[in-house]
This record gives C-alpha cells, structure tokens and sequence, in this order.
C-alpha cells in the first residue's frame, strides 16, 4: 500500500475487503476487484481477459511489483482499459492459489509470488508468470510491453488463445480423472530412504540440509526423530539436534523478541528472509518441545517458551485466535527492524554490557548485513550466537550465570528500544488450518514442558474457532470470523482436528473429541474421493475451479492428506472404530506410488506410516483426573518422547460414561485397589493392567 496519503484518492473495490493484503491494494489506481462473480460477469459481458495477480501481506516483491507496477496511472491505464483486475489473498483463498500456481509450474517448470495469471472469463489461463516488472529488464519482459501484446493478440488473433486454453484445459481435466501411482509400496525401505536422504544431504558445517535457500522444514525433523525412536540410529537423533541447536543460534531466529523467521539466505542460518509466518512457529515449537522429550536438553524447551511469548505478546487477537504472519519488511526495508549498528549498543547499554552483548552476538564494526543492490556492509547487524555461553564467560573471566544474567538484561533493554521503532506489518487474519496447527503444538508443549498455561491458550484458540462459525452453522469457515463466512478447505478440518485430539490428550475433555470425530466425519462425507482415494482440497459443493487439486507433498507447511492420514489412525485407535483406520489404509495405497517414488517430499504422511509400522501403542487410564496418582502416571507419560501412543482417561464414577460412548472397550477399564491403573495395549496385544507408573512405562517401551 502506497505510504503517502490517500485522503484525496478513490479507494476501488477492495476497500470492503477484510484481508490485509488485499486492503494494500484498495489505493492503487488499478481498478481491482476481489474474486467473484462482478468481476466475471464484467469480463464476459466486456469481453475481455482477466489480469489475475495472487500474493499475500508479507510477500517481499508482491510489495515491490505494487510499487514499481500498481500504483503507477499509466500502467493502471493500460490494465482498466483492456482487462478485468482481480487481486486475490493466497491465504484467504489457498484453493485458488493451489490451482494457478500448479498451472504456472506446468507452464513454466517453476512459480512462487506474486502470481501473475491472465486468464478467459471462463477462468481458463493462457500466460502464468511470477513476477513482472512494470518495463522490461534482461531476462524478464515488462507489463507495459507485454499487456499490450496480448491485448492484440486477444482482439485480432484470438483464434490462438483458443488454442492454448483448449491445450490448457484438456491436460489438467486428463490430470483430475488420473489416478495417483498406486504401484509402489510404502515399507520399512521407504522410510529408511527417506531417512537416507537427510543424512546424505546433511551440512556438517552449519546444520539443516542442503544449500540456501534455507527453509526449517520442521516436518523433516519430527520425521526423523521417530525415526530415530524406531530404529535407534543415533545419527537421526544428532541430526536433529545439531540443526535445531545451529537454527536457534543463528540469525533466522530474532534474538531480542523471539520467534523465528522464515529462513535462511545462507548455507549457516545467519541472514534470513525476515517475515514471520505462524505455521512456522508452530511446527517448531513441536519439534523443539519432542526433541526436549527426546533429550531433555534445556535449550530446546527455552526455545519453545520464547516462541510462545512471542506469539502470545505480538501474535494474538483480543480473542485468542492467532494472527497470520508479520511483514520483513518495515520503512519499506527488509530486515530494518531487526538490526543493529554496534554505536546504537554502546549508546543504550552500560559498557560491560555492551561488551559483553556485541561479543556475544558477534557484532562487528562494518555489519554482517549488505546492502540488497550493491552486496556492501551497511554498518547494520544482524544478531546470531557462534560460541557457547561458557566460552564467552571463560574469554571474559566469569561465571556463565553472570553472562547470562548480563544477556538477558541487554535483551530487554533492547526489546523495549526496539518497540519504539517503525514496526513491520502485521497480517491479522485468524485462519482455522492455521490456528488448528498451534492447538496442536501448544497442546503438545503443555503434556511436554508441563505448562498448564499453554494448555489454556489452546482451549481458548479452540473455543474461538468453534464457536464463532461451527457451532452457529455446524460448518467450519476458513476464516475465523463471526462475521464473514469463507468455505473452509481440506487443512482446515485436517489440523483443527489433529489439533483436538492433541487437547483431548491434554485435557481429557471428551467434548474435543467428540467434536474431533463429527468433524473427520464430514470431512469423508463431503472431501473424500470416492473414485480413487484420498481427499480433495475442496468441498463437494465448492467453487468449480480449473480442477480439483488433491494434494499430499508436504511443502513449507505440511499437506491436508498427511495430516488427515494420521487422525485417521489415532481416532480409529482411540475409538476402536477399525473403519476410520480402513480409510487411512486406502490413503496410503492411494498416494503409495507418489511417495515410495521421491519419499523425501512426503515427511509428514511417513511420520503417519512409521505409526503404522512400527511398534504402537494405546494407554487407557482408569482414574481420577485430580488424584496425585494419576497425575503422577500422566506425567510419566509426557516426559518421555513415546509418538506412536494414543492416550485415554476413563474417569473414575459417571463421569467416565463419557469416554465410554465414545470407545465401548473402556466399559470394564476400571481402578485396581482404589488406585489410578494404566491399562497398555503394544502392538495388537493387551497386557496385565497395572497401578505402577514404571511398570506401565517398561510395558511401553518394550522391544518386540
């Protein structure tokens, strides 16, 4: 959005809109509609081409195409005249997104953002790009040389658009009707493959994998840690620890007010691309809190405090739902925010502070932080941490709990410096697939760091989502909003769902998961492909699109299908319900050539195999929820990093009638003696119940 005022311009349709992204664009001169049938109608009524550009708040050269392009009259000129403008929020609308952005790749063998689609009335594109600079450069041709062009060719040569939309349509309607590869199988060889191929392209140096960019991939990581727990190779559990360690103490993680960025332009994690996306924190909070369960290293569980402190100061509404993502860029420049010269340390801190902080985060006189066009220091740093707590202290002869008193007072000295500064922007939509995930992980971290508080900001994140659409409609919305209704997707239910069965394992309120059960159930009911497996992205009853997209890789973010395919197991196990666990079954023949092929892009759903394969187990305990000995045997439960377990209260009295229409075998799961008694199930096979925490531990943990 254009800095100056605009109290003297008109603001065009996308001034109703609620999405931040698209409100950036509500000045431009480009006559903008938001997607929908104005827009449509107009095209086909005009007759004209749609100008379809896709992108989202905190996308570096969205911004940069909306300054250099968009606000520009001329430009404007030449897209009203002869175009219908559509601008679309990729995370407001990820169906849309999915089905242009696959069209771009097939188009051009790559995409990203922002997403350029110029396309018939009848939504059929003919030219895909990413971006477009407004005149031409080496390499990449303007707007203003290219829109004229296709203006000709639309209104004289219109035979060749034809043409190519005909082309267009025919390979992706051949690609909905093709089945996925069903002719591989996914084994102990597929996982060991995809463990293989981490460890191979495994940077010794710096940690992570590959070369830059780098991306934190969180969903690798949890992959090998049970892979880890499952075979007991060693490397897997080094790995892990090595990159998560190296991620923390490098410059993709904001030292002053925590939480990470989005990743790395380096091989060593120092100079990130500086926005902050939710999905992000989430998943690494999950792994960092099952590498802390894993290894008991306390730096992992500190890394999961901070993520949440910062999430919970900057990141949540007044109503408990968390927002998107916050911009990299601030002043129209990435990184600003977060960076340092070494006078502005010197300036607010005492001098053995300062000398202490500057050495400490390896600040150095020229910067660490170029300049984007000219690659020259800028006198800015950015923070990250090379040596160890206890090499400072021994370089400056103290004690490491003097370093890191001295650390931390610097740090909130700087923190509130820092707030008085031009923040980024922040994208406060409240997305349910999004907000699903950080149920999730702060349940997760609550069983695993035994944080009762974040077990009360999952139910209320929880609370909010339901009651704001669901429990009004019976449907969920994708945005979460008692006011504004958009068609949720297939994440939506996936991690909402996986987030209530993880609050369920925290709380044992059974109304998460009985609300877990209703929702998988209109998941099948209304996304299930019933020709051949799987889910579809979208609704039977949604937006006919180019097709239908059903996806299972698992990206920055993990796939609906992968996430859907592990509730599936633990609710069929939960429940005792075998026909839930039949359809995770079909999941994995459907997708089993895809993933035995290229099993590294599929970590998430192997994660939900290893479930599967290797040995699992069900823990009902008999007790009361209140009662020291059954808070002892739960706890013993959550400090140990066991994954592949599904966990049960039957309450003591009536009130375990609950759990008992929901799983008839808990009826006669009772107390032994008056005592809290675990009954364990390990592979298949049910074992005596007992009312010793460490026997139900050992019967856990048994090789078999």
């Amino acid at each position: 959005m254009n800095t100056d005022d605009n109290s003297n311009r008109e603001p065009n349709r996308l001034i109703h809109e609620k999405s931040p992204y698209l409100l950036q664009h509500a000045y431009n001169p480009v006559d903008w509609y938001p997607w929908g049938d104005e827009a449509f109608k107009k095209a086909k009524d005009e007759s004209k081409p749609i100008f379809l550009s896709i992108g989202y708040s905190t996308c570096h050269w969205c911004h940069v195409m909306e300054r250099e392009s968009f606000e520009h009259q001329d430009l404007a000129d030449l897209i009203n005249n002869h175009f219908v403008a559509i601008k679309v929020d990729r995370e407001e609308r990820p169906d849309i997104d999915a089905v242009y952005m696959e069209v771009c790749q097939a188009m051009n063998g790559n995409g990203g953002w922002p997403l350029t689609i110029i396309m018939t009335p009848e939504k059929v594109p003919f030219v895909a790009a990413t971006y477009m600079p407004k005149e031409s450069i080496p390499g990449r041709i303007g707007l203003m040389e290219l829109l004229p062009q296709i203006n000709d060719i639309w209104t004289k040569e219109h035979h060749k658009i034809d043409e190519q939309t005909s082309m267009i349509s025919s390979h992706f309607a051949g690609q909905a009707t093709r089945k996925p590869g069903e002719n591989g199988t996914i084994d102990d060889n597929v996982l060991y493959l995809a463990f293989k191929h981490l460890k191979d392209t495994f940077d010794e140096e710096n940690g992570g994998f590959g070369n830059s960019p780098k991306f934190p991939s969180p969903h690798n990581l949890m992959y090998l840690l049970r892979y880890w727990n499952r075979s007991g190779d060693e490397r897997a559990l080094e790995i892990v620890e090595r990159t998560l360690s190296a991620m923390r103490s490098g410059g993709i993680y904001d030292h002053i007010g925590f939480g990470f960025h989005r990743y790395s332009t380096d091989n060593a994690w120092l100079v990130p691309h500086f926005e902050k996306m939710l999905y992000d924190q989430g998943m690494l909070a999950i792994s960092y809190s099952e590498a802390y369960q894993a290894t008991g290293n306390p730096e992992f569980a500190n890394t999961v405090k901070e993520i949440f402190e910062y999430l919970e100061r900057d990141m949540t509404s007044p109503e408990g739902g968390f927002y998107c993502a916050e911009d990299a860029d601030s002043e129209g420049v990435e990184g600003k925010f977060y960076i340092w010269d070494i006078d502005e340390i010197k300036g607010i801190l005492e001098e053995t502070d300062a000398e202490l902080f500057i050495d400490h985060f390896n600040m150095e006189n020229n910067g660490n932080f170029l300049d984007e066009s000219t690659r020259t220091p800028t006198g800015k740093n950015i923070l990250h941490i090379k040596a160890g707590p206890d090499e400072i202290a021994r370089k400056h002869n103290m004690e490491i709990e003097e370093l890191e008193s001295s650390i931390e007072k610097s740090r909130k000295k700087l923190f509130e410096v820092r707030e008085k500064r031009v923040h980024p922007s922040k994208d406060d939509k409240v997305l349910t697939d999004w907000n699903g995930l950080m149920i999730a992980s702060l349940a997760i971290a609550s069983r695993a760091l035994g944080e009762k508080r974040y077990e009360t900001l999952a139910k209320r994140c929880a609370d909010l989502i339901l009651t704001s659409t669901y429990m009004r409609t019976g449907r969920l919305s994708h945005l979460c909003s008692e006011t504004t209704e958009t068609p949720a997707f297939l994440e939506d239910h996936a991690f909402l769902i996986w987030g209530l069965i993880e609050l369920y394992e925290t709380t044992f309120e059974t109304s998460y998961l009985n609300t877990a059960l209703k929702l998988n159930e209109y998941l099948l009911d209304n996304y299930w492909d019933d020709e051949n497996g799987g889910f579809y992205q979208t609704a039977n009853t949604s937006e006919s699109l180019l097709f239908r997209k059903k996806e299972v890789y698992d990206g920055a973010i993990p796939s609906g299908n992968s996430v859907a395919f592990s509730n599936l197991i633990r609710l069929g196990r939960m429940t005792g319900n075998t026909e839930l666990e039949k359809k995770a079954y079909e999941i994995m023949k459907t997708f089993s050539g895809t993933i035995s092929a290229i099993p590294i892009g599929y970590t998430q759903f192997l994660s939900g195999v290893n479930f599967i394969l290797a040995p699992s187990s069900e823990v009902v305990i008999a007790g009361d929820l209140n009662s020291e000995d059954t808070k002892l045997m739960l706890s013993n439960l959550h400090q140990e990093y066991l994954p592949n377990k599904i966990v049960m209260l039957k309450a003591s009295g009536t009130d375990g009638n609950a759990i008992t229409r929901i799983a008839e075998y808990t009826e006669n799961l009772v107390m032994k003696d008056g005592k809290a008694t675990a009954y364990v199930c390990r592979n298949l096979s049910c074992k005596e119940p007992t009312t010793d925490p460490e026997k139900m531990m050992q019967l856990l943990k048994a090789k078999e």
